[in-house]
């Protein structure tokens, strides 16, 4: 579905991504593992279009088609939409308002937000600055599946939330994943959010460092990347082939 061929970035005059290749299957969850700093959050504000980062070398296909030069706005139309770190605040929004600004059926709100572990009828009329971090999470995640994108990118789903709203978190990606209605690409340096991937990518020093089995890239990563191979001059002189300049 998305694929990224030697994507270079600039942000604000500075090399982030140096050489970025990947491919994310359709109705997969593909997990973007790295500490950070290592780019990841770069890559997804890249493939949405913010416009402070600048595509200086590379591709980015959807569905085998270009979208370098595609707006913000397009990119949406075409089915791309993210989570991201922190969710907007948007004062004097109710839950309600933010949520029907995607669709307006009741009914299938309410059935969304059942779905991420929350009584709709008790926080329609709560403002999202008034929410908790979880809650924030939680309700975001709806507004953006009740998109019904293509492609959803989240970025950091486990940040500043408690371990019963990650599970809420979890288990409606599995659901989407499993119905093979949204692709995902999840954004993350937690081991325990890899696990619900059916691919994994290890992100480090602005490149793709390796794809495999989640399994595999954790390990890696867990063994590895605590002396990030960037930072650690023997680990990077044995990989010194997957680097470029």
């Amino acid at each position: 579905m998305l694929k990224i061929k030697d994507l270079h970035v600039n942000v604000n005059g500075t090399k982030i991504l140096k050489g970025v290749n990947l491919r994310v299957k359709s109705g997969d969850v593909h997990i973007i593992l790295g500490l950070n700093g290592s780019g990841k959050t770069t890559l997804a504000y890249t493939i949405i279009g913010l416009k402070d980062y600048k595509v200086v070398k590379g591709d980015i296909l959807l569905n085998n088609k270009k979208i370098n030069n595609l707006s913000i706005t397009e990119r949406a139309r075409r089915g791309i939409t993210l989570g991201w770190q922190q969710p907007a605040m948007f004062k004097g929004i109710t839950v309600s308002d933010y949520l029907r600004l995607n669709t307006k059926d009741e009914d299938e709100i309410r059935e969304m937000v059942s779905l991420v572990g929350l009584n709709y009828d008790k926080y329609k009329n709560k403002q999202l600055e008034y929410l908790s971090g979880g809650e924030r999470k939680r309700i975001e995640l709806v507004s953006v599946l009740l998109f019904k994108p293509k492609l959803a990118i989240l970025d950091e789903p486990d940040s500043g939330i408690d371990f019963v709203s990650l599970k809420k978190i979890i288990r409606v990606i599995k659901k989407f994943r499993d119905l093979k209605k949204t692709t995902f690409i999840l954004i993350t340096h937690s081991e325990k959010v890899a696990d619900i991937g059916d691919t994994a990518s290890l992100m480090c020093g602005g490149i793709i460092f390796k794809t495999g089995k989640p399994k595999d890239i954790k390990r890696f990563f867990r063994d590895q990347c605590k002396e990030c191979v960037v930072r650690n001059p023997i680990i990077r002189n044995k990989y010194k082939d997957r680097y470029k300049k």
